[in-house]
């Protein structure tokens, strides 16, 4: 199940960065990308739910879904990476680890 929400992570990411690229949904293949992705995204996070618990898995979704969004967009965007947003994914991933380890019966 965790390879699932791997590529479920994946394709979300892919999704929300093709946001960008969409030019407000004018652009036809990056637009594709975003409404497939999510649809995969989500199809995927619904067959790991038949195991695992959705607060674990939602939560570790997001978080390393916004982790790597942040980091696309500062390699592929040229956003700005200070100090203060190094922080704020060091917390995520911190979190993530937690929430990973609460859910494993830790």
């Amino acid at each position: 199940m965790w390879g699932l929400l791997a590529l479920a992570i994946i394709a979300e990411t892919i999704a929300t960065s093709s946001l960008k690229a969409s030019a407000g949904m004018t652009r036809l293949v990056p637009t594709l990308m975003v409404v497939s992705g999510y649809v995969l995204s989500f199809w995927l996070l619904s067959q790991v739910l038949k195991t695992l618990e959705v607060g674990i898995v939602y939560a570790i979704w997001c978080g390393v879904g916004m982790a790597i969004v942040a980091v696309v967009g500062v390699v592929w965007f040229g956003e700005g990476l200070g100090w203060m947003k190094l922080c704020g994914l060091l917390l995520i991933m911190a979190g993530t680890v937690l929430l990973s380890l609460a859910g494993s019966g830790h």
